[in-house]
C-alpha cells in the first residue's frame, strides 16, 4: 500500500490535483493499484488557514508518504507578507526537509503540437531533453542572506552561492545513470569563467564522470546554454545544472513544447521519495475558471509511478493516454491552434480518463 500525499496548494493547484487524483483513481480500479491518499494544505492556503505555509502537520505527513503530489503554491494576495511567511518559502523548506536534492524536469515534444511551440516545427520536431536540476543548494539555500544597511543609509542586498563538493557529487552521479539509460549524452552547465563554485562543479562533475566511461561528457557556460537552447535544441539530451540556472534554463525549454501547462517535473532524494508537481505555477488570473491545462499534472503523475511507486507499466500507460488525447485534438487555451475549440481542465481530465480506459483494455 502506497501512501500519497496531496498538497493542491494555490490558484489553479486545486483543479489540477482534482484531474491527478481521478486518474489515481481510475489506476486503482482497473489495475488495483494499491494506494492511500491523504490530503493537507500548503502554501498560501496552509498560512490562510494556520498562518504557516508548511504547518507541522503537513511536513509530519509528507515525511511518512512515499510520494507527494503537489499541485502549485503562490498569488499576488501573499506579496506583501515577510518573506519567511510567503506560499514559496513553504515549498523551500519543504524540499529542504524532505532533502530533495535532484529535480528532473523533461521538455518533449508531442508531434501533434509541433507548431504550437515558439520555435519553427524543423527545430523542435523530435524534442526530447531532461533537465537534472540540483534543488537543495546553491543561492536559494545558502547563507549568510538578507538586506542590510550601510553607511550613508544605502540598502544593500546580498545572498550566498555555496555548492559542497559532496553536494555536487550525489546530483552528478544521478546524472549520470540517468544519461546510461538514455542517449548516454550528457550536458553540464555552469559559469566557470566567472564564479568559484562553478569551477568546482566543473572539476567535481569530471571525476564523477570516470566512473561513467559510455556517457559522453560536454561542459558549456549557461549564458550559451541558454542561446542553445533557442537556437538548437536537439542538441541536448540530458542537462545537468545548479538550482538558479536550472530553474531558469527548465522555463526556458518548457516553452519550447508550447505551452508551460505541458511539462511534469519530479524531485528525489536518496531513498527515491519524491514530490512531483506541474513546472507551471499557481496562474492567479485564471483560477477557478476551468482553464488550466492539467496535462502536466496528469504528466507528473506518470513519474511519480515510475520514480517513487516502481509502476513503470502503469506510468506508461498514463503517458499514452495524454499522448491519444493530443491525437485526437483535445486542446485546452495554453496549447490551442488555429481551427480548434479549447476544452476546459474538467473536459481534458476526462478526455485523459476515457483514453487511459482504452489503452488498459487494450495492455
Amino acid at each position: 500500500m502506497y501512501k500519497i500525499l496531496l498538497l493542491p496548494g494555490d490558484g489553479i493547484g486545486p483543479e489540477v490535483v482534482a484531474q491527478a487524483r481521478k486518474v489515481l483513481a481510475c489506476l486503482v480500479q482497473e489495475h488495483e493499484l494499491a494506494v492511500e491518499l491523504e490530503e493537507a494544505q500548503v502554501g498560501g492556503s496552509a498560512y490562510a488557514l494556520y498562518r504557516d505555509p508548511l504547518p507541522d502537520e503537513t511536513l509530519k505527513l509528507a515525511r511518512s508518504a512515499d510520494a507527494v503530489m503537489l499541485g502549485a503554491v503562490g498569488g499576488p494576495q501573499f506579496d506583501h507578507l515577510d518573506r519567511e511567511l510567503r506560499p514559496e518559502k513553504g515549498l523551500l523548506r519543504l524540499r529542504a526537509e524532505l532533502d530533495l536534492f535532484a529535480n528532473l524536469r523533461p521538455a518533449i515534444m508531442y508531434p501533434a503540437l509541433d507548431s504550437a511551440s515558439s520555435l519553427k516545427p524543423e527545430h523542435v520536431t523530435g524534442l526530447d531533453i531532461l533537465i537534472i536540476r540540483e534543488l537543495t543548494g546553491g543561492i536559494y539555500f545558502g547563507e549568510p542572506r538578507g538586506i542590510r544597511t550601510l553607511e550613508g543609509d544605502i540598502r544593500q542586498g546580498f545572498n550566498t552561492l555555496v555548492y559542497s563538493e559532496d553536494e555536487i557529487a550525489r546530483i552528478a552521479h544521478i546524472a549520470f545513470r540517468t544519461a546510461q539509460k538514455r542517449n548516454h549524452r550528457l550536458c553540464s552547465v555552469d559559469k566557470a569563467n566567472v564564479l568559484e563554485v562553478s569551477e568546482l562543479w566543473r572539476d567535481v562533475v569530471g571525476t564523477v564522470h570516470q566512473g561513467y566511461p559510455d556517457v559522453s561528457l560536454s561542459h558549456m557556460y549557461v549564458d550559451n546554454a541558454a542561446m542553445q537552447l533557442v537556437k538548437d535544441p536537439n542538441q541536448f539530451d540530458v542537462v545537468l545544472t545548479d538550482n538558479m540556472f536550472g530553474d531558469i534554463l527548465s522555463d526556458i525549454a518548457a516553452m519550447l513544447t508550447g505551452s508551460i501547462g505541458m511539462l511534469p517535473s519530479a524531485s528525489l532524494n536518496e531513498k527515491d521519495q519524491g514530490m512531483y508537481e506541474p513546472v507551471h505555477g499557481s496562474a492567479p488570473d485564471i483560477a477557478g475558471k476551468d482553464r488550466a491545462n492539467p496535462l502536466a499534472t496528469i504528466l507528473s503523475v506518470a513519474m511519480m509511478l515510475r520514480y517513487s511507486l516502481n509502476e513503470s507499466r502503469l506510468a506508461g500507460l498514463v503517458e499514452q493516454a495524454v499522448h491519444q488525447v493530443i491525437a485526437q485534438g483535445y486542446r485546452t487555451a495554453d496549447i490551442v491552434q488555429s481551427g480548434q475549440q479549447p476544452v476546459g481542465t474538467e473536459k481534458m481530465g476526462n478526455a485523459v480518463i476515457h483514453a487511459l480506459l482504452q489503452v488498459s483494455h487494450n495492455n
